[in-house]
């Protein structure tokens, strides 16, 4: 990865918070630097993610261990050991966004199960699934305040029954993405939202589009 880590995250932030999904200090982005396959940089703490410099993150183990920091008072996301998760049980992945909007939020009710149903639309190409009317669920997570708890769920339920889709949805909070590549990483946030999107506007004109009607 050639690029400076700090301007990929602080560009795709920008994005993100300009698209309304990183609202306030609302989300967290990471990346692995070169050659850090056991450590990743990952948005500080309480950082409004319209307006992050270089020196708005930290670098961590994949134990939690905060490694390096450009200013003193940072501290890492209230997320860290979700990214924490991923990376350990993804190897290949590089990247790891984690946004919140308002339709991942809406959606994330429409299921009681601990899985969220995506319809067979053409962009769930852009999730790695290239079948003829496929049945995709998304894993869904309770929200624990406590989040490492979280991240213990995720863990737990991956290494036994790894995903579909290189994504994770917690209830009333957000979507985890990830990937090999900052720009696939983007592209696959872009699509699960497109998803969510169409997902609440087939609720709200009772479109049938999982084979049931949606009201």
């Amino acid at each position: 990865m050639n690029d400076n880590p700090y301007q990929i995250l602080i560009n795709a932030s920008r994005y993100f918070y300009e698209l309304g999904w990183m609202g306030g200090t609302a989300g967290n982005l990471s990346i692995r630097d070169d050659g850090q396959t056991d450590s990743f940089w990952i948005t500080a703490s309480g950082k409004g993610k319209g307006q992050l410099t270089e020196t708005d993150f930290v670098r961590v183990s994949l134990n939690g261990e905060l490694l390096e920091s450009p200013h003193s008072d940072n501290r890492p996301s209230a997320e860290t050991s979700i990214h924490q998760s991923v990376y350990s049980l993804f190897p290949e992945a590089t990247v790891c966004y984690h946004v919140h909007s308002v339709e991942a939020n809406l959606v994330s009710n429409f299921s009681d199960e601990n899985y969220l149903d995506l319809p067979p639309v053409e962009i769930i190409k852009g999730l790695g699934i290239w079948e003829e009317n496929p049945q995709v669920k998304l894993p869904l997570f309770t929200n624990y305040l406590h989040v490492p708890k979280i991240a213990e769920e995720i863990a737990n339920r991956f290494r036994h029954n790894p995903p579909q889709v290189p994504a994770l949805l917690i209830r009333n909070h957000g979507i985890t993405v990830w990937g090999r590549s900052p720009i696939e990483t983007q592209n696959r946030v872009e699509s699960i939202e497109f998803i969510f999107r169409y997902m609440v506007a087939a609720r709200q004109l009772g479109l049938s589009i999982l084979g049931k009607a949606e009201c």
